[in-house]
């Protein structure tokens, strides 16, 4: 039987409170990178409930924080503290979609080892906490997926990471918004069926 998107979101609840989830147990002493996948058309109904979650668990005292990092707010923050975001809309204007895409990417350092939204994530990152990535579908094709989660794996190796996907993920491949494949292979778990 397939679960309903709620029973979904209520299951990871349950799944994120126990230790054994927020130590890894079980995952050969792997760090958890987990994908809760969604259909694109329920991004406000996930929203909505992940911010509850994470309310919810500010009064908790099992000990742990929820984490939420939009990417898309990110990389707004980012490019408005290094005084770039006005000079994007220009450039986009003179140049085009394709070329502010690349630039920022390259300003960002998106494919490199010291990825600024990497650092953010990293150094905002309490220990004892799961860690929500959301915002995905907000930022493609600026930023893809796999290259946050394969520069994650890099430095974040003390909490469970959970990305909200608004697609689908078979437990190897993601396929954004249900039409685009992305052709990268995938260490992580599917969080719920």
């Amino acid at each position: 039987m397939m679960l309903s998107l709620e029973q979904r979101l209520d299951k990871i609840e349950e799944v994120i409170k126990k230790p054994s989830f927020r130590q890894n147990k079980g995952l050969g002493n792997e760090v958890g990178y987990y994908i809760f996948d969604y259909p694109a058309e329920q991004e406000l109904v996930v929203r909505e409930r992940i911010e509850y979650i994470r309310q919810k668990n500010e009064e908790a005292i099992d000990g742990f924080r929820i984490v939420v990092f939009d990417l898309y707010d990110i990389i707004i923050s980012i490019l408005k503290a290094k005084g770039y975001l006005e000079k994007c809309f220009e450039f986009e204007k003179a140049r085009g979609f394709d070329r502010i895409t690349k630039a920022v990417g390259n300003t960002l350092r998106l494919t490199s080892a010291d990825s600024l939204i990497v650092n953010h994530i990293r150094e905002r990152t309490p220990a004892n906490s799961v860690v929500f990535i959301t915002g995905i579908g907000k930022c493609y094709p600026l930023l893809r997926s796999h290259t946050v989660l394969n520069n994650l794996h890099q430095v974040i190796d003390s909490v469970p990471v959970v990305m909200f996907y608004p697609g689908e993920y078979d437990g190897q491949e993601l396929v954004l918004f249900g039409e685009i494949k992305d052709d990268n292979y995938y260490r992580a778990f599917k969080l719920v069926d």
